[in-house]
């Protein structure tokens, strides 16, 4: 019975993504009936949403924005991260528990404060406006400080002692010892980068630095599609294909690294 119910659960997940796959498939008279195969089996939904958007283009500025902050909020993460775990300093809690406040604030808060600082840098319509934003995260600053704490200071003292600087401890010493909480940031934070679509939509306005996201969100919305629906769908599997294939590839890693940092539930 167990059994039966945890496939009945994964058939409610998958069904939705199998149909959505078929559809883009269909001709737009087969859209009507919720089957799992292609009705009049078509490649034309693909051929005209590459016909009317540079997706190709979409899809690499959307990889390079993702991987370029994913390195930098690794990067700041643990910094700051290990400062907080391993030094001591007036004020060290209370810059730890705004850190943490700041997690309980919706993105949306900070759009409008956002948004004026990137039109008074110069930023509007560059990759700069895509990045520098999401380049520190909360999560990741919270995680490597557990991480770090969770090792033994022995570990940094010798480190120390063989004339190793704070750089070095941290990226050389102490990160490859906490691999679970790295893989952890590095899926959450490409996957949230990566289906982002509000903020490129506000910063943004040249087609050649758009995201995969905001471009597809455009096409659905702006009336490129003609109000096709097999074209919006199509789209949307495009949007999907690349995260899906991530995870699959890291899925083991991903399950391991979430249940040691402390993330299920």
């Amino acid at each position: 019975m167990k059994y039966v119910l945890l496939a009945l659960a994964a058939l409610t997940f998958v069904y939705p993504f199998v149909w959505m796959l078929s559809a883009s498939l269909s001709a737009e008279s087969g859209l009507g009936d919720l089957t799992l195969l292609p009705e009049q089996f078509t490649w034309d939904n693909y051929i005209t949403v590459f016909t009317k958007i540079p997706l190709g283009r979409a899809f690499l500025n959307s990889a390079f924005v993702a991987i370029v902050t994913t390195g930098l909020v690794l990067v700041t993460g643990a910094m700051v991260g290990y400062a907080l775990a391993r030094h001591e300093f007036v004020g060290r809690n209370w810059i730890f528990y705004a850190i943490i406040f700041t997690m309980t604030l919706p993105f949306q808060i900070t759009l409008i404060p956002n948004y004026i600082t990137m039109v008074r840098l110069g930023w509007i319509d560059t990759y700069l406006a895509l990045i520098i934003p999401f380049s520190l995260s909360s999560l990741a600053v919270l995680l490597f400080r557990q991480a770090f704490q969770s090792l033994p200071q022995a570990l940094i003292d010798a480190a120390r002692i063989d004339g190793a600087g704070e750089l070095r401890i941290i990226f050389q010493i102490l990160v490859p010892n906490v691999l679970p909480t790295v893989l952890t940031i590095t899926i959450l934070t490409f996957m949230g980068l990566w289906n982002e679509a509000l903020w490129p939509l506000i910063v943004i306005r040249d087609e050649s630095t758009m995201t995969m996201p905001q471009l597809v969100t455009l096409f659905s919305v702006g009336g490129r599609a003609e109000g096709q629906l097999g074209v919006k769908i199509a789209a949307a599997v495009l949007l999907a294909v690349p995260v899906v294939i991530l995870y699959l590839f890291f899925q083991k890693h991903f399950i391991r690294s979430m249940a040691s940092s402390g993330l299920k539930d």
